[in-house]
């Protein structure tokens, strides 16, 4: 069945439900290959480059977003997003045999491939919107968010199971996640092909809108400003603070409590930080998320397992907080979500890269400080968005 098919049985919370279900299963996923790739890369012998595998991922998704951005507007949501889960279910397949066999290069081949695969299905987040009114699209994507909470905890929360797996195939636990990554991401291919996806001549006027002339409309900069820093600053911390506790001692159930309260404060107030977006507006999320990311990397300077566990909560709630109000702005302009996402996921490579080496030479402490100087950024988005029920 064609993405144009609209049943009109199904209501709108029953469309809903199997690209929420895929997305949670995928957020799960990309829990394992960008969170715990630089302890696999650390036990690959390579330590100084444990931002390497990182930084691919997102190089790759960079250059896919605006692919994927481009074949859902000609094709659907539906044909981009499958086509971005079978690739992710390649790729964590091919990272986990190159981890599991100390072969770097196809380890880091598998990372891109997940990297490329997120560049499509992380625009989940827009379908989900687009099948609301403008007024509840804040609503809707914080929905996503908490159901992405719950992929997150099947990786994160059942750490000794996978340790168990693990010593049953010859593996560390960081190299087992990516195999149960790949199993994620297979199953929700399949849950997408069951989801029919609204679609509008609204939403077909919309998409006519060229790229150009999408970035030349007031506040399509800023937006994009603010998406980028969000997931910059927090893809860079949640990727190299778990290399940090692993260097105080921490086991690996103790990274993965980090880990888990890093997930909760991204996607486990979705609840209430979408509606409030719609009923405060756009400067809301981007202020309120500028101090929580500026805090979350202050907070990160002190020494102790519980800073560390308050840094990576207020990181996740803090982007939250500013990424939920990008994405809400960036659904009137399809044309600019894919390039967008792209310039996200360049900041988060440079971030991971740069931060691994501001790591080797000046100390955990130098990188954190640069990252709460940086938060600041979404205040230029918070000036200029629209006052009220942006």
């Amino acid at each position: 069945m064609s993405d144009a098919a609209r049943p009109a049985a199904l209501s709108g919370a029953a469309r809903l439900a199997p690209l929420y279900a895929a997305q949670a299963l995928a957020t799960g996923a990309t829990t394992v290959s960008t969170v715990l790739a630089s302890l696999i890369m650390s036990g690959l012998g390579s330590e100084a480059l444990s931002g390497l595998p990182s930084t691919l991922i997102s190089a790759a998704a960079a250059t896919s977003a605006g692919l994927f951005g481009a074949l859902m507007l000609r094709r659907g949501r539906r044909t981009g997003l499958s086509v971005a889960f079978a690739l992710g279910t390649a790729g964590a397949l091919v990272g986990f045999l190159g981890a599991r066999a100390g072969v770097t290069p196809l380890f880091l081949l598998g990372a891109m491939m997940m990297g490329a695969a997120q560049g499509g299905y992380q625009q989940a987040r827009y379908a989900a919107a687009e099948s609301v009114p403008e007024a509840r699209r804040g609503t809707a994507l914080g929905a996503l968010m908490l159901m992405s909470v719950l992929g997150s905890f099947v990786m994160t929360g059942f750490s000794h199971p996978i340790e168990r797996l693990g010593t049953a195939l010859g593996a560390t636990p960081e190299v087992t996640g990516w195999l149960v990554g790949g199993a994620l991401l297979g199953v929700a291919a399949l849950l997408i092909l069951s989801w029919h996806p609204l679609s509008g001549p609204a939403a077909a006027k919309r998409e006519r809108l060229s790229l150009a002339e999408a970035f030349r409309i007031p506040g399509v900069k800023s937006t994009a400003l603010a998406v980028a820093t969000a997931q910059g600053l927090m893809v860079t911390l949640m990727s190299l603070t778990p290399l940090r506790a692993h260097h105080m001692g921490l086991d690996h159930a103790s990274i993965a409590a980090l880990i888990s309260g890093h997930i909760l404060g991204m996607f486990g107030f979705g609840w209430l930080t979408g509606p409030l977006i719609d009923r405060l507006g756009l400067r809301f999320g981007y202020v309120s998320g500028a101090l929580l990311l500026s805090a979350a990397a202050l907070s990160a300077l002190n020494g102790g397992q519980a800073w560390l566990a308050v840094s990576m909560f207020l990181l996740g709630l803090g982007w939250n907080l500013a990424f939920v109000a990008g994405s809400k702005a960036l659904t009137r302009f399809p044309a600019a979500q894919g390039v967008t996402d792209a310039l996200g996921y360049v900041a988060a490579g440079l971030g991971t890269l740069l931060g691994g080496a501001v790591i080797a030479q000046a100390g955990f402490p130098a990188l954190a400080i640069t990252c709460a100087v940086l938060a600041a950024l979404p205040l230029v988005s918070a000036w200029r968005a629209r006052p009220a029920r942006a």
